[in-house]
Formats: C-alpha cells, structure tokens, sequence
C-alpha cells in the first residue's frame, strides 16, 4: 500500500519507515501536520495515513478534519498515548478510520493496515480506465490501447503497465513492481523487471519513454 506516516518522533518516524518498507509498501513521512497535509494534498495514490495525535504544530484532530473536508475518503489510523473512551471517540468523530494506542507493536499496526487495506478494497470504486498521454489501459476488458489501436501486451506485461499508471510520478522499487506483477510466482529476481520493462517499453513504441529509469532504484511514470 501506499503510506503517509505523520508523526513527530524521528526515531519512531525511521523505524516505521524501515519496517513498512520491509513489507514492500510505499512510505511518505512528515514530522508537523502542516507538512503532512501538503504532502496529503500533492500526492496521487496514498491509501492509509498513519496520523499521531499529538503533533507539534497543529494536532492529530485538526489534520484529521482537515483531510476530510478535502472530500478525501483516504482510510485514517490515529496513533495516540491516551486511551479513553472520550478520546477514541473523538479521535473517530474528526474522521479517524481506526485508534492504535501507543506503545504499540509492530505486528498489531500491520494488522490493522491489511484491515484498513480490505476495507478500501471493498468501499473504493476504482476507475475502470488508466490513462497517460496516449495510453489508455482498461481494467474491466483487461485491454489496453495506444492512440486508440489494441496492443497486445502478455498478462505479466499488462501488470507491469498496470502498476506504473496506478502510481504516476512515483518511483517504484524493482522490489515493489515484483510484488505487484509477480505476487505469487517463486524464483523470480528483481532483473525479470527490468526484462520486462524492456518488452514493454518495446511494445509501447515512442510512448515507451514516459517509463523512465531511476539509476538504481526502478522506474516511474512520468508526466505525459
């Protein structure tokens, strides 16, 4: 999934970062609620905002509010020291989705995310079409087409695409697109990636260039 951790604790800030990584998410982080909301503001795709409520310019609360009075329906999990039926519900009531009460282990807060996550699955309607510049990748048919011609791309290729378009801008790991098109396969290296990055941009003819390589790290999608 995609992340926004805002919480004012740096240490605590780097361990979620490397341990949510390590479960092959994409993590943003801010240290104030200010800074968390641009990035909430600017930033396509996050699914799960990880929100302490006692931040040190504005609160938990009022970035909670604030957040829901964009529209946005992103899933919400509050982190505070205090567990009173009082602060739960108002923690719930400023638009918190769920309350994880600190200190916490790690396995409960990944357990809590996989539900936020089943949760979105179900309540989200996700656009049945994917489209940048010329390329339009339909979900429903599993067809995609490139300046309005079929191209045929192999189930994998089709995932790989798929990924890229979900997460424009964004660059994602060799790791993170294995996860994505390869979820079940065994013996498989982050180099198929790059094998099939090339079939795809192949396939994709000029359109090919808006996948671009981040020297060692993966790919992104840019700006068509």
């Amino acid at each position: 999934m995609h992340l926004l951790v805002i919480e004012d604790d740096p240490r605590l800030v780097r361990l979620l970062r490397r341990l949510l990584e390590e479960d092959r998410h994409i993590v943003e982080t801010a240290t104030t609620g200010l800074d968390g909301l641009d990035i909430a503001d600017a930033t396509t795709g996050i699914e799960v905002v990880i929100l302490d409520l006692g931040l040190p310019d504005i609160s938990g609360l009022e970035v909670s509010r604030r957040i829901r009075a964009t529209g946005s329906e992103v899933a919400i999990l509050m982190l505070t020291a205090r567990d009173t039926v009082g602060d739960r519900v108002t923690g719930l009531d400023a638009g918190a989705d769920d309350y994880l009460v600190k200190p916490f282990a790690y396995e409960e807060l990944a357990a809590r995310l996989r539900a936020l996550g089943r949760r979105g699955a179900t309540a989200r309607r996700p656009e049945p079409k994917l489209v940048a510049g010329p390329i339009v990748l339909d979900e429903t048919s599993r067809r995609v087409t490139l300046n309005g011609k079929t191209i045929d791309l192999s189930p994998r290729e089709f995932s790989l695409l798929e990924c890229l378009l979900r997460h424009p801008g964004q660059t994602l790991s060799r790791d993170q697109l294995l996860d994505q098109a390869w979820p079940f396969s065994v013996a498989v290296t982050p180099n198929a990636v790059d094998a099939y990055v090339h079939y795809l941009r192949d396939k994709l003819g000029s359109a090919g260039k808006l996948i671009e390589t981040v020297r060692g790290v993966g790919y992104r999608l840019a700006d068509a």
